[in-house]
């Protein structure tokens, strides 16, 4: 352990040594609590810099293209007149050196300024600058700007939008025509060499090209996944709605048939017009869940509205429906096995609309048959079975749509669950559904 002297003569040394060794004790709690400190510190800076840099991020990307754009041609522009870079130029055609001078300077500016506008007008910009180049070229002078060639034809062939085989055609004849001149006033190059620098700009065409097929894609696999995802979004809007308004509906429709008979037995009809009411209200209250389902802002915070109902209905509340459904007309026999477990996750909203949809058939098509419900609860499943006698009438019957079993199916097959429906001897009607406990949401 490094000694730590005290100021003052030696002979107090050895006293301020006793005084450490007295606080020794003290000093291991001290150690351990530095190191913490210093990593909280740490991460305060880590986390302040990140957000600088978020920051910083935000306001660079709102800035116009443009600007975005300027600041690679300004850097060329710069490294053009240092003279660490001034003889790194571009050398083709074998064209004598010249000193920089007055159209040198003209020449630089042509060739890195345009890079500025290289996405906002591609075409503009590489006829600038293939221009900068060319008399680069023929006129010796070889600047680090001459760099931008293969800068604008990758930014080109990526953001041009017309007539690329146009440009990529005009370009070949204007480099063809400055091969030609550059042989005239070089030491001569051979054609080979001429060709294999004409590569190059065509390899630099084809990442811009490759970049910009890359950008297509992608861009249509976001429209693709937005587009399923929509379709996917409606078609549950449209099954929760088919679940909801199909069987509040239906039940309001045979209600209703049989409060007109019941005009002589004030007391039946009274509470067969309650019934309705009833129902209604169940359907106002169950749109106003899906509602919240497509705005989560929907319903809060308003005081006037009745209280709001669990989103997610309870394997419990097939009671209510059950009873429900009796109050239409249908005789009902509900029987439950088992004790539901205190997460189920998504089951036991699909065991409700199950049983729901399968009642709902039901009141349409059998309606004044016996039915049964049978819940079967287990550590690891929900078991649904439903069953309809089909004696009944069909007088109040509402016209369906034949979506309601195939949502179900649907609903059950995320899960991971079994469902069956079909009709059995004797003209009767049953529905099954195997619902893993604890599925996803």
């Amino acid at each position: 352990m490094t000694e730590q002297r005290s100021a003052g003569p030696p002979e107090h040394w050895t006293a301020g040594a006793g005084h450490r060794e007295s606080g020794a004790g003290h000093r291991p709690t001290g150690l351990r609590l530095r190191p913490l400190a210093n990593r909280a510190r740490l991460d305060g800076i880590r986390h302040r810099l990140d957000s600088t840099r978020e920051r910083l991020g935000g306001v660079w990307y709102r800035l116009d293209v443009v600007v975005r754009d300027l600041p690679f041609g300004l850097l060329l522009l710069i490294g053009s007149f240092l003279p660490a870079l001034r003889s790194n130029g571009t050398v083709i055609g074998g064209v004598p050196d010249r000193p920089h001078d007055a159209v040198a300077v003209v020449v630089i500016l042509l060739e890195t300024l345009p890079l500025a506008v290289r996405r906002r007008w591609p075409a503009l910009s590489l006829v600038l600058v293939s221009g900068g180049f060319a008399v680069d070229q023929l006129l010796g002078y070889h600047t680090f700007a001459a760099t931008a060639m293969g800068v604008v034809l990758v930014s080109t062939g990526s953001h041009l939008e017309r007539h690329r085989r146009s440009f990529v055609a005009g370009l070949t004849v204007a480099y063809v025509a400055l091969s030609v001149g550059l042989s005239h006033l070089g030491t001569g190059e051979t054609a080979t060499e001429f060709t294999t620098f004409y590569m190059a700009l065509g390899l630099a065409w084809g990442a811009g090209s490759w970049l910009r097929a890359t950008r297509q894609a992608e861009a249509e696999r976001r429209k693709r996944v937005a587009v399923e995802t929509r379709d996917a979004e409606r078609t549950r809007i449209a099954r929760e709605l088919h679940d909801v308004v199909t069987h509040h509906v239906t039940a309001m429709v045979v209600q209703a048939e049989a409060a007109r008979y019941l005009t002589a037995a004030p007391e039946r009809l009274e509470q067969s017009l309650s019934a309705v009411a009833d129902t209604g209200r169940r359907a106002i209250t169950d749109l106003r869940h899906l509602l919240d389902l497509l705005n989560p802002d929907h319903g809060t915070g308003n005081g006037g509205e009745v209280a709001a109902e669990p989103r997610t209905p309870a394997v419990g509340r097939v009671l209510t429906l059950v009873e429900q459904i009796r109050r239409a007309g249908q005789p009902v026999e509900f029987t439950e096995e088992g004790a539901p477990p205190e997460s189920t996750g998504s089951s036991d909203l699909v065991a409700y609309r199950v049983v729901q949809e399968a009642l709902t058939n039901a009141l349409k098509y059998a309606h004044g048959s016996r039915t049964s419900v049978t819940m079967r609860h287990g550590e690891r499943e929900i078991t649904v079975e439903v069953s309809t006698d089909g004696t009944g009438s069909r007088a109040a019957a509402v016209g369906g749509s034949g979506r309601g079993l195939a949502g179900l199916r649907e609903r059950v097959d995320v899960l991971g669950g079994d469902f069956s429906a079909g009709a059995v001897a004797g003209g009767g009607f049953v529905v099954r559904a195997r619902i893993p406990a604890g599925g996803r949401s």
